[in-house]
C-alpha cells in the first residue's frame, strides 16, 4: 500500500537560508518519515511558479541583502500565502522571513523592507546584535535555542507571543517576548537550527499539517534521547 505523503515547501532558500535553518527542513523530512510519510521536499525561489497542494511551509533567515533580493516577489505571492494561512496551513517562519511577514522591517540606513502583513508585528534595526543562547516558557514546553538578530521585533495587538524570555532577549531585549504565533504561523528569531532541539515544535507543524490533507493523525511514538541530551546541554551553557 502507498503511504501518504506531505509536500513541504522551503522558501527562498537560495538567499535566505543561513545560521543552520535548512537543519529544520531536515527535521520536519525525517521526522514526517518516522510519522509513516512520504515527503515531497520543495524549494521555491523567486521567479519559480507557487506550487500547488502544499502542506508545510518552512522558511529562513538572511542578510539585508537578501531580503532585499526576495522582497518584490515575496510580495508577489503574499496574496498566496495570506490564503493558505487563513486556510490552516502550518508555517515556521525563522529570523528574516519572520520579520518580512511581519508589516516591514526598517534597517540602519532607514531603508523601509515592506513586509506582507501577515504577522502583527514591526522590527526596526538595532544598534546592539542580540545573540546567545536563549531559553523560553512556552505552550510547548521550555523552548532552548541560539538567537543571533540585530532587528528588533515589536508585536502589535493581535500578536501573540511564541514565548516568554527565561534567559537571553528575545524579539527586542526589552518585552521579555519571543517570536510569534498566529493561526498555524510560528515566527521565531531561534537560529542553529530550532527543530532539532525542540521536536515538540515539530510534530506540531506535522499534526496540523496531517489533520488538514487526511483529516486525522496517529503519531509514532519516537525515541528523542538525542534530542533530549542536546536540550540537557544546552541549558547549561552559558548566555
Amino acid at each position: 500500500m502507498n503511504k501518504k505523503s506531505i509536500t513541504v515547501l522551503q522558501l527562498y532558500p537560495r538567499d535566505m537560508n543561513i545560521y543552520g535553518d535548512w537543519g529544520n527542513v531536515l527535521v520536519l523530512k525525517r521526522r514526517l518519515e518516522w510519522h509513516g510519510y512520504e515527503v515531497d521536499l520543495l524549494d521555491y525561489n523567486q521567479g519559480d511558479s507557487f506550487p500547488e497542494n502544499v502542506d508545510i511551509i518552512i522558511g529562513g533567515g538572511g542578510q539585508d541583502s537578501g531580503q532585499n533580493i526576495i522582497q518584490a516577489d515575496l510580495l508577489r505571492i503574499g496574496p498566496i500565502l495570506k490564503k493558505l494561512a487563513d486556510s490552516d496551513t502550518p508555517m515556521l517562519m525563522i529570523c528574516g522571513l519572520y520579520q518580512l511577514f511581519g508589516k516591514f522591517f526598517k534597517t540602519k540606513s532607514g531603508q523601509v523592507i515592506e513586509g506582507i502583513g501577515l504577522l502583527d508585528i514591526e522590527t526596526y534595526a538595532g544598534d546592539e546584535r542580540l545573540i546567545g543562547n536563549i531559553t523560553t516558557t512556552s505552550i510547548f514546553g521550555d523552548i532552548i535555542g541560539y538567537e543571533n538578530h540585530s532587528g528588533q521585533t515589536f508585536l502589535g495587538k493581535d500578536a501573540t507571543p511564541l514565548g516568554r524570555v527565561v534567559k537571553g532577549a528575545g524579539n527586542n531585549g526589552h518585552d521579555d517576548t519571543e517570536g510569534v504565533r498566529y493561526k498555524n504561523i510560528i515566527g521565531s528569531y531561534l537560529h542553529g537550527s530550532l527543530l532539532p532541539k525542540n521536536p515538540a515544535i515539530a510534530d506540531f507543524l506535522i499534526e496540523r499539517a496531517v489533520v488538514r490533507r487526511y483529516g486525522e493523525f496517529v503519531p509514532t511514538v519516537i525515541d528523542d534521547r538525542f534530542a533530549d541530551e542536546a536540550r540537557s546541554r544546552a541549558l547549561m551553557r552559558p548566555r
